[in-house]
């Protein structure tokens, strides 16, 4: 009889020990931090001695097992997120890996080129070739091509445009073949492709990749951005308020601590990230007194979902936080709260 319960005990052990180890089809997300951008940010010359902060904020995720999904059910501002709401179907761990680098990268560049605008500097673009983002299962480019490889021409062709290599190979019929020339670690390598039907694509010919336009932007003033730990887009809007900062003489924060988060375009327009309210959270846990949260415009078919700015003020209103959440659609609007504050005081 000894013998069975402490066999049962053992089975039961492992059991327990196990399911922590069982993935589910989901991830969880909590509140992250809120980290100082006067170390990450350095503007050539630029004024890094201004007296407030300017900080971007991240939130935590990771896959989910049984126990951290009891966990998160039961705490306030831990989310259960479905697999297919973070990663694409079929992506492999480094096709997202890949897509989360280039989406931080474009958003880099975008908060340089939309604060340079604002400050009225000047900046040029070298251009490098298609980025594949990812490669579809089933699909020709599967056995030669993998995310994060550059290519650089297709049948001797030079690319100077993504859309060029779209155009071209849509143009074939499938079962034709295409010669592609491409990098991978600093190597050139080529390769024969034989095109095929792409259901994706309405039964147009295809290689079966997602793909982008790899640039390279360089700036006057230089701008260098030590972020490698932080990836995605979301960080696009306090990286732009903190590249300006330093270009201008004008100090923007005057002394205060500032937060908040959106997705930056080339045209200054603060787009929609996901989180927002763990970032609140993370933001009033660092001492931030503004926050800034993306007045987004939802399509029609999202009637009924609130925009991030009243997801904020929602979060806010939750942990009672004395910060203030104020609702941006463009850089401009946020550059113009802050001038407004400035000549007030």
């Amino acid at each position: 009889m000894k013998n069975k319960r402490t066999a049962v005990t053992y089975i039961l052990l492992i059991i327990i020990i196990a399911a922590a180890f069982i993935p589910l089809p989901y991830y969880i997300t909590k509140p992250g931090g809120a980290h100082e951008l006067d170390p990450i940010v350095h503007v050539e010359g630029g004024d890094e001695n201004d007296t407030g902060t300017f900080m971007l904020t991240t939130i935590r995720m990771g896959p989910a097992n049984i126990y951290s999904s009891i966990w998160a059910y039961f705490r306030e501002f831990e989310e259960i997120l479905p697999k297919e709401d973070v990663r694409y179907p079929h992506e492999s761990d480094n096709e997202y890996n890949v897509r989360q680098f280039h989406l931080m990268d474009t958003s880099q560049q975008n908060a340089i080129t939309v604060a340079f605008d604002e400050a009225g500097k000047s900046y040029d673009w070298t251009y490098k070739g298609v980025y594949v983002l990812g490669v579809f299962p089933g699909m020709p480019a599967e056995e030669v091509l993998e995310a994060g490889d550059r290519i650089t021409e297709i049948d001797g062709r030079e690319l100077k445009e993504s859309k060029e290599m779209t155009n071209y190979v849509q143009l074939k019929k499938a079962g034709e073949t295409v010669t592609v020339t491409y990098n991978r670690d600093d190597q050139e390598k080529k390769a024969e492709i034989s095109l095929k039907s792409f259901p994706e694509l309405g039964g147009k010919s295809g290689l079966g990749i997602s793909l982008a336009d790899d640039r390279t932007l360089e700036s006057d003033p230089e701008v260098t951005l030590e972020a490698e730990e932080i990836g995605g887009p979301s960080a696009g809007l306090m990286f732009s308020l903190e590249i300006y900062d330093q270009l201008m003489e004008e100090d923007m924060a005057a002394g205060r601590r500032i937060a908040g988060t959106g997705t930056i375009e080339a045209d200054g327009t603060v787009g929609r990230i996901g989180g927002i309210e763990q970032k609140v959270v993370a933001a009033d846990r660092a001492g931030a007194e503004i926050f800034f949260a993306p007045d987004d415009e939802l399509p029609d078919e999202m009637n009924g979902v609130p925009t991030n700015y009243e997801e904020a003020k929602k979060a806010a209103a939750e942990i009672k936080t004395d910060m203030d959440i104020v609702p941006v659609k463009t850089f401009s609007d946020a550059v113009h709260y802050l001038s407004s504050l400035t000549a007030s005081k």
